[in-house]
């Protein structure tokens, strides 16, 4: 194959870590980090089912709604945390062996242009492609950021591999579009999706790619 598509917040950028550290300082109880993170996870889903606003908004409501069942009244720190959202450790290395065995990269990621910007010098590498919620107005599981990749990119599932930390967001999905996916499962989740491969961080994507081929 020749394409490699990427999510980008939750499987190369360490997502639960960026906003539960934006809001864990604004509660006013301690609360278990991975408590708070699958309560976010869930508020955002539903926000983003909704009409189609751009992410900047889906950040601000979605911290909103999430203080507000935990009894608080503030404005989310979440928009303006982004930029500050550090790559998983293993993410810049397997990119940059993706590049060497001369691999095409896109990236496919449920935010805005300007959001990914912020964040695409931490990867290390410039992608040869990058869809975002904005360019489609839709967000991921809808289909709108396969298809338009496939538009701009010229290419289809039968030279493409998707990678993804999530089954609703990006391995359901692009399965039904025929991709081959491979899913990067860091908290050991039940399988409720037919990845083709799993892996428990990026480290040993590129010899996974390589023996897809």
């Amino acid at each position: 194959m020749h394409w490699v598509t990427f999510d980008c917040y939750g499987t190369l950028i360490d997502w639960e870590r960026g906003i539960t550290d934006a809001l864990l300082p604004v509660l006013r109880a301690p609360m278990d980090r991975d408590e708070l993170a699958r309560r976010y996870i869930a508020v955002e889903a539903a926000v983003e089912a909704e009409s189609y606003r751009p992410y900047h908004e889906v950040l601000d409501e979605a911290g909103r709604r999430v203080l507000a069942s935990l009894g608080i009244d503030a404005p989310s720190p979440l928009p303006v945390s982004l930029p500050a959202w550090r790559p998983f450790a293993e993410a810049p290395a397997a990119l940059a062996a993706l590049r060497r065995h001369d691999r095409r990269i896109a990236i496919l990621s449920n935010v805005d242009r300007d959001l990914i910007a912020s964040s695409l010098p931490q990867l290390g590498l410039v992608p040869d492609l990058v869809v975002t919620a904005q360019d489609c107005g839709s967000y991921k599981p809808a289909p709108g950021h396969w298809r338009m990749f496939a538009e701009r990119a010229g290419v289809g599932p039968e030279v493409t591999v998707h990678v993804g930390a999530s089954q609703y967001h990006d391995m359901r999905p692009a399965a039904a579009l025929g991709y081959r996916t491979v899913f990067v499962d860091r908290h050991g989740e039940k399988l409720e999706t037919a990845p083709t491969r799993v892996i428990a961080d990026l480290a040993s994507l590129p010899d996974v790619i390589d023996a897809l081929e």
